[in-house]
């Protein structure tokens, strides 16, 4: 069996092994493929990781050996699912590895806000403190969380989990998600409509999937309905986001601060709008990428297809 990975070196870019996955067929691993060589690298495999290659209706029509597509993330918008199910090929994701990591990144992000932690170590290694006439000093507003409103929205296991440490901080808590049916009963929160949380919300953290109802869910409209000076947070899709309307919130001071892991288009773009606003923190798409997350990815990545070679598939996500 031909084992190829696309697009391997931002899940292992060398303090993992491939090992687990190679004991399983013929391995073939690319650091990065560029869409002009993505059939060439394909060939004759039977089994195709990507993480962020694109696998659309052509790719899948012209490489007919494909059985199995593993991805290596929980997103699985790169793949043409249709052309995928026509063609009788599987495709497993990997649900739920870097649940406590990426809620971890978001509270890291909000306390940032806060506190701007690596702004003032930056100033007092310039030399600010050792010229300052006083024995302290801050250079932002700093903000205790305490007492304040953490609304979530999109309540999946790191929405619930990133839910979690903020009432551990002493927040009230607000939850939505579009499927409410779904949101498992906790003490710790108040489930609430999207209005509701919109107008009460501190902060508020996106933790929904993207998908045609929730593309720009932040926008003009919705910010209207916001507290003045709330703090936004988003570690799930950068589409989740009208990031002109955010800059246009920020620059006029309506939104506070917003800290985002994720942008439209990755890599960023240089002229994307959110390179010149103020209040804003953007870090490179890194919340789901401790070692130890990695590690789970790849030992799921290897249980979906042994799975699937005992024909009892998992994690499918075009049936």
């Amino acid at each position: 069996m031909k084992i190829v990975v696309l697009d391997g070196y931002t899940e292992n870019p060398g303090d993992l092994s491939w090992g687990a996955l190679e004991a399983l067929g013929e391995l073939t691993v690319y650091d990065r493929t560029p869409a002009d060589k993505v059939v060439e690298r394909i060939g004759d495999a039977e089994v195709v990781y990507t993480n962020k290659t694109p696998l659309n209706a052509h790719i899948i029509k012209n490489c007919p050996t494909i059985k199995f597509i593993g991805v290596l993330a929980t997103g699985y918008n790169i793949i043409d699912m249709a052309a995928t199910k026509a063609a009788g090929i599987v495709v497993s994701n990997i649900p739920s590895y870097g649940t406590d990591a990426v809620a971890q990144y978001a509270i890291a992000l909000l306390l940032e806000l806060c506190h701007h932690v690596g702004a003032h170590s930056d100033s007092v290694l310039a030399g600010e403190w050792a010229k300052h006439e006083d024995w302290c000093y801050w250079k932002y507003p700093l903000v205790e969380l305490a007492g304040k409103t953490f609304g979530v929205i999109g309540f999946g296991r790191i929405g619930r989990r990133t839910a979690q440490i903020a009432s551990a901080f002493g927040m009230e808590v607000l939850a939505y998600d579009e499927y409410s049916d779904q949101m498992e009963k906790t003490d710790f929160c108040r489930y609430v409509s999207m209005n509701e949380l919109l107008g009460q919300a501190d902060v508020i953290s996106l933790h929904c999937p993207l998908t045609p109802s929730t593309e720009k869910l932040v926008n003009q409209s919705t910010i209207s309905k916001m507290k003045a000076g709330v703090k936004i947070i988003n570690t799930s899709r950068g589409a989740l986001i009208d990031e002109q309307d955010l800059c246009n919130a920020l620059d006029s001071g309506k939104i506070s601060g917003a800290a985002v892991d994720v942008i439209s288009e990755e890599p960023i773009r240089a002229d994307n709008p959110l390179l010149h606003t103020k209040n804003i923190i953007i870090t490179p798409h890194i919340a789901w990428a401790p070692k130890e997350s990695r590690q789970r990815l790849m030992g799921i990545a290897v249980d979906n297809l042994k799975a699937f070679v005992d024909e009892k598939p998992i994690n499918v996500v075009n049936q």
